[in-house]
């Protein structure tokens, strides 16, 4: 009896390990979106169209019902921005004297706010430039900011919880409290420590196009007209005379300190030409219905970025940004998921809703107009699984979920995780923002308990040395392309994880909830 109940489990565990996902499914979808052909996916390209065709014909192959406005499209509409630089200016001005910067090399000039065609206005310091009114905590307070420039550190204080800090040092966050001190424009300094980008790529990235919804409802500007970004390399020259080194304040923000605030006696003169123009680009959407007479109307949402780069200036010669890891290779999964669901056909109790957004490169905004226009009845989605770039560089032994610990979705994922073996983590990096910069952030703003999730690895692991190398390397670069390994079983457990998730929160008995002591729950009340 007990040779042939072992012989039962082996076997049991054989066919399980067959069924689980390889990858290579999942690497097909990846090796079409993120081919040359479609010439990296910019929002508004012919790329992104062809792209968010094969996702279309994808989920009607896996049976996904159309969910779209026009079958599964969803189209957006967008304002776009280029900055002529050759026409453009920056001049530091301090005790009558000006310095012009170089574009590109001292600081670069944002187009995500519309700019006014020129500025000439006083800078003051504000540390972080953040307020948090939970905390009591207001880097604005006291200081004269009308009609002024505020310059901050990009960071906050360690005293304050990284999903806090996080939520308002979103632009348009911030920017609601600058607008109601009187600044009319931001320029910010990167934190040298904690950059996912070297300055270089950074600047290169610049001289893209900018977007904004074309839904006036949904603009997030705040009546700033100016943003400017700072290479921290050059930084010192705008505190020269002030009293206080930019080392100084960079030693500060690493301890998680506050910051000083106070003015530069300096002024910051721009000419800026901007080249406007309007695109439409597409959100593609569908679902596979549930079983249950009355939860069959709530949906499970999944998300996944389908946007990248597009053409832009060229790395060692290559001018595509193919984006294979960010994002093609989160809609190869949602894609994967809904081939294995038509499959299995499970008799799920909720609906499931797949969602390829478009727009999360040039600010969430794909899925920011996808949450406040949704494509099903308003109030219907219960949770937002959102996967973007998650990196299979190597084998699948730990999760980190950003959001964790801000709804019951965490021990969801805990449980899922516990039985296949994977351990799962917090936000080991908080100080990256990592929580509103892909979009989960969308929903969470419409009250969404939501969850993202990347394949994690320990501090000081072999693991992490080699997914800083990846983002130093090929993060928002040519390199992020198809000639780069990829470790397939770990991509498809974590398609087999993720797909187990959706399954368990469409099938429990009441829809997931923010926790009781999370800040975001406000947003659902």
């Amino acid at each position: 009896m007990t040779r042939r109940l072992t012989l039962a489990a082996a076997l049991l565990a054989a066919v399980l390990l067959a069924a689980m996902p390889d990858g290579r499914r999942w690497w097909s979808h990846v090796q079409y979106l993120a081919d040359d052909k479609l010439e990296g996916r910019d929002t508004g390209s012919a790329g992104h169209r062809k792209a968010a065709a094969y996702v279309a014909g994808e989920f009607e192959r896996a049976g996904l019902k159309p969910a779209g406005t026009e079958g599964y499209i969803q189209p957006v509409r967008f304002h776009t921005r280029r900055l002529k630089e050759m026409e453009s200016s920056l001049t530091l001005v301090r005790n009558g004297e000006s310095e012009e910067l170089v574009l590109g090399e001292d600081a670069i000039i944002g187009t995500r706010v519309d700019p006014a065609p020129s500025i000439d206005a006083e800078v003051v310091f504000a540390g972080y430039a953040l307020t948090v009114p939970e905390m009591q905590y207001d880097d604005l307070a006291g200081l004269d900011l009308r009609g002024k420039t505020v310059l901050y550190i990009s960071g906050g204080p360690a005293s304050i919880p990284g999903p806090l800090r996080s939520h308002y040092q979103f632009a348009a966050e911030r920017a609601r409290f600058l607008e109601r001190a009187g600044a009319i424009g931001t320029i910010g300094i990167p934190n040298p420590h904690h950059m996912d980008l070297p300055w270089q790529r950074i600047a290169l990235g610049s001289r893209q196009a900018s977007m904004s919804l074309a839904d006036p409802a949904l603009d997030q500007q705040h009546g700033l007209k100016f943003s400017a970004t700072v290479n921290p390399e050059q930084a010192e020259k705008w505190f020269a005379g002030s009293g206080h080194s930019f080392d100084d304040l960079v030693a500060l923000a690493d301890a998680g300190k506050p910051l000083p605030r106070f003015p530069l006696h300096a002024s910051i003169r721009a000419k800026i030409a901007v080249e406007r123009g309007e695109v439409e680009s597409q959100n593609v959407a569908g679902i596979l219905p549930g079983a249950d007479p009355v939860l069959k109307d709530q949906y499970v949402v999944l998300t996944a970025h389908l946007d990248h780069l597009g053409i832009g200036e060229p790395i060692n010669g290559d001018r595509i940004y193919n984006g294979a890891m960010d994002n093609a290779s989160g809609v190869a999964t949602l894609i994967d998921i809904a081939q294995s669901l038509n499959e299995s056909k499970p008799k799920l109790r909720r609906s499931l809703l797949f969602v390829a957004v478009t727009g999360e490169e040039k600010g969430l905004l794909g899925s920011n107009y996808f949450a406040a226009h949704p494509t099903v009845k308003a109030g219907s989605m219960v949770a937002d699984l959102n996967v973007d770039m998650f990196l299979p560089l190597f084998p699948l032994r730990s999760v980190t979920v950003y959001g964790l610990n801000e709804s019951d979705l965490g021990e969801d994922i805990r449980t899922v995780a516990h039985a296949r073996g994977v351990r799962i983590q917090d936000d080991l990096e908080p100080e990256r923002n990592i929580f509103i910069r892909s979009d989960q952030y969308s929903f969470i703003r419409r009250g969404i308990p939501s969850l993202a999730m990347k394949v994690g690895y320990e501090k000081g692991s072999p693991e992490e040395r080699i997914a800083k190398a990846w983002l130093k390397e090929r993060y928002h670069a040519p390199a992020d392309d198809l000639r780069q390994p990829v470790d397939l079983e770990c991509a498809g457990r974590f398609d087999d994880l993720l797909r187990a998730l959706a399954e368990a929160v469409a099938d429990r008995p009441e829809r997931p909830r923010w926790n009781a002591n999370s800040f975001f729950r406000r947003f659902a009340e």
